[in-house]
């Protein structure tokens, strides 16, 4: 008989193109499936076949887990102090086996085994054919419509078949069974049964791919599309820059006579494309990106990665754009939080910092109002500035003597300690707060803190299902752990 299965393997090898391995592996697991039958319990079955003389045997095992956790499936689970009194070497998720006696190829139903061999040597061919088409490394995907599945498409490319959702076609958009499709490959999902790539037409990845087929300078190397963003269908905006002085980045990706642009724009249903030219000065970036609006002035906020944008009045809808358009164009390319306003409403919010700033350096630095103002002028936005720039900058502001400039730096340092402190004990107040609470832990404060859970407010307010996640503590300790801190409420 094991000869026969040697001969078997080679025959079904030869007739689906596929590895010996493949065909060994699936004659295993219905060897296995079969054994099982033999069980009531819900067994942990292995089988092995000798390469070369054909010959197998079957095991039973159980996965050794720790002692801690209990068995959840004893027919199939052993704990590891058991483990290790059979084999002392023996590792947590490694296997004990015992061999047991092992059924002869022809008393498993025929049917059963051909069902498991043929379908294990389908996911193998399915599983080459996939490796063939990725290993070509295309992200672009050049197919046709086969059918339709549950509203979105199916596009088949060689023996290669990609779902296209249908919320990843661009509006208006009307492919038919037949119609030629490409696309972009969002996510290859390997364990899928159904198609196991996923396409996408309106990602701006695709516009990319698009414009690299389009301008070899792209491919050379002489020129790159940094980012870019799309209002899919109808408008989007790409950020380049040219590495080589001699080339006109935005006219190489027009075109002559704008035949580039156009090849990107029919493939994209006549979205129209705004080439910007990207800049590591963040303020020049977001001023290309606002085109064709022209910009007054800037002011950038670093630590929330926004940026206060000035347009004259007139400019203000070309800048904003039909539906906010335009801007959130702008933000999504340049990655900025961007806000436009006129200069009015410009001169109104500075004057509102310049307040709050002013209070703050009179409250804190006891100061009168003229020094507060001059520190202001003098480009100072907190006390941390004024404690800690160097002693020779604030020497340099005619308003203020040496004394002056000392005396200021030691109240603004005395403050800041006296803010730290209230801080801290604030802090100390709050963990005593959670800590108090039966079942509480170092563990569980620490990643309350991580999540910004301060006080049993905040955690009771959280649902079961967020506090598992967050913890990753079992459903009824969560539940417990809400209802001590929603105690106080009901007092």
């Amino acid at each position: 008989m094991s000869r026969e299965v040697l001969m078997l393997v080679d025959a079904l090898a030869r007739e689906k193109n596929v590895n010996k391995d493949v065909v060994f592996a699936a004659l295993e697991a219905a060897l296995a499936s079969a054994t099982k039958k033999l069980y009531d319990e819900d067994v942990d079955i292995r089988v092995a076949i000798d390469r070369n003389s054909g010959e197998h045997e079957t095991f039973r095992r159980w996965l050794v887990v720790p002692d801690e956790a209990g068995l959840q499936e004893p027919d199939k689970q052993i704990l590891l102090f058991e483990a290790r009194e059979q084999d002392p070497e023996i590792q947590l998720d490694e296997f004990i086996e015992e061999s047991i006696a092992s059924l002869e190829f022809g008393r498993i139903g025929a049917q059963a085994a051909k069902q498991v061999i043929l379908q294990k040597i389908r996911d193998a061919e399915r599983e080459q054919i996939l490796n063939d088409f990725l290993d070509r490394g295309e992200m672009i995907m050049t197919g046709t419509v086969k059918r339709l599945d549950k509203g979105n498409l199916v596009v088949e490319s060689g023996r290669v078949e990609a779902l296209l959702r249908r919320d990843q076609l661009i509006p208006k958009e009307n492919l038919r069974i037949g119609d030629r499709a490409r696309a972009y490959i969002t996510k290859v999902d390997r364990t899928a049964r159904g198609p196991q790539i996923e396409l996408s037409r309106t990602c701006p990845e695709f516009l990319i791919k698009l414009f690299d087929m389009e301008v070899p300078e792209i491919e050379q190397g002489l020129l790159e599309i940094k980012s870019a963003a799309r209002d899919p269908g109808v408008r989007a905006k790409i950020a380049v820059v040219a590495y080589d002085k001699r080339i006109d980045p935005i006219g190489t990706c027009v075109g002559i006579r704008g035949s580039r642009v156009q090849g990107v724009r029919n493939e994209l249903g006549g979205e129209n494309v705004d080439i910007v030219l990207w800049s590591e000065d963040p303020a020049q970036f977001v001023i290309g990106a606002l085109a064709p609006a022209a910009v007054q002035s800037i002011v950038v906020d670093e630590e929330k990665h926004s940026m206060d944008v000035v347009v004259d009045e007139n400019e203000l809808a070309v800048a904003i754009g039909r539906s906010g358009q335009n801007v959130r164009l702008a933000s999504e390319l340049t990655g900025w939080q961007i806000n436009i306003m006129t200069p009015d409403e410009s001169a109104v919010k500075q004057n509102q910092e310049r307040s709050v700033l002013r209070g703050l350096f009179m409250a804190r630095l006891d100061v009168d109002e003229e020094v507060a103002d001059i520190l202001i002028d003098e480009g100072f936005t907190s006390l941390e500035e004024i404690a800690y720039v160097p002693l020779n900058e604030m020497l340099e502001i005619e308003a203020f003597d040496e004394d002056t400039v000392h005396e200021l730096r030691n109240r603004s340092r005395n403050a800041l300690l006296t803010m730290a402190i209230a801080d801290e004990e604030k802090a100390e107040h709050i963990v005593a707060d959670l800590k108090s609470l039966d079942g509480m832990t170092d563990e569980l404060l620490a990643k309350f803190a991580e999540h910004q859970i301060h006080t049993r407010d905040d955690l009771a307010e959280l649902a079961v299902d967020e506090l598992t996640e967050l913890t990753g503590i079992g459903e009824d300790e969560a539940k417990a752990l809400i209802m001590k801190a929603r105690e106080h409420w009901f007092q």
